[in-house]
């Protein structure tokens, strides 16, 4: 579904991504891992159109993502969930999840009810700001939001980053009924190797902005987690 290709990103003179590749395979869950500061939010940002790549393809069904304009690709079936969540917190809960639906290809404009199936606090917090939630709720909002538009990729930069040990649990059932009911193609920049490996299908690795390894999740084996991943 998504495959990047040889991609080299520059911040100032500094390079930080090369010749990078990765592979998101459609129907499946991808775990984007490594150690801090090593391009895995760069590389989400590039895919975004967030940053400008410098050389490089990305091609999300078929299709040369380099040239779409960033507000665009939500439209092409790309729900985002950025690092540290991002909602906007003088805006309720409603009014944060309303935003995602002029994305939506079917022209619907009411909150799927799934949403408050899969997050039953949000329909109870419909009113309140979304800058007084806890930060578990603001990721289950995030999130939420993030679906509202019916993408049919899911990206998430550390999802669980900063939430309670029974909400980062609940993230993790939902990514999982998402890929397995509907068949969600989701790719996440995890931290946590248990959570990767409870929700993740394959991995790619990432070091000093290169990518280093991927494939299968059982593939990643002890040797890789002591060179690549432990501090």
């Amino acid at each position: 579904m998504l495959k990047v290709d040889q991609l080299n990103q520059f911040y100032g003179e500094s390079h930080t991504l090369w010749d990078l590749n990765l592979h998101v395979p459609e129907g499946q869950v991808t775990v984007l891992m490594g150690r801090n500061g090593v391009g895995k939010t760069t590389l989400l940002q590039c895919i975004m159109g967030l940053l400008k790549v410098r050389d490089g393809a990305i091609a999300y069904q078929d299709q040369n993502l380099v040239n779409v304009d960033a507000e665009k690709r939500a439209n092409l079936g790309i729900g985002y969930v950025p690092q540290g969540r991002q909602i906007f917190p003088l805006l309720t809960v409603e009014e944060n999840l309303l935003i995602g639906l002029p994305a939506r290809r079917d022209k619907v404009r009411s909150i799927p009810p799934f949403i408050f199936e899969l997050f039953p606090v949000l329909k109870q917090m419909l009113k309140r700001r979304g800058g007084n939630l806890s930060g578990g709720q603001q990721q289950q909002l995030a999130i939420g939001r993030a679906l509202v538009l019916d993408p049919k990729l899911l990206i998430l930069d550390e999802p669980t980053e900063g939430i309670q040990p029974n909400i980062v649990q609940e993230i993790g059932d939902i990514i999982r009924k998402l890929n397995q009911e509907i068949g969600l193609t989701v790719l996440l920049v995890e931290q946590k190797l248990p959570f990767a490996r409870r929700v993740g299908d394959r991995f790619c690795l990432l070091d000093r902005g290169r990518q280093v390894a991927q494939g299968e999740m059982g593939k990643l084996d002890e040797e890789l987690i002591q060179r690549y991943l432990t501090v």
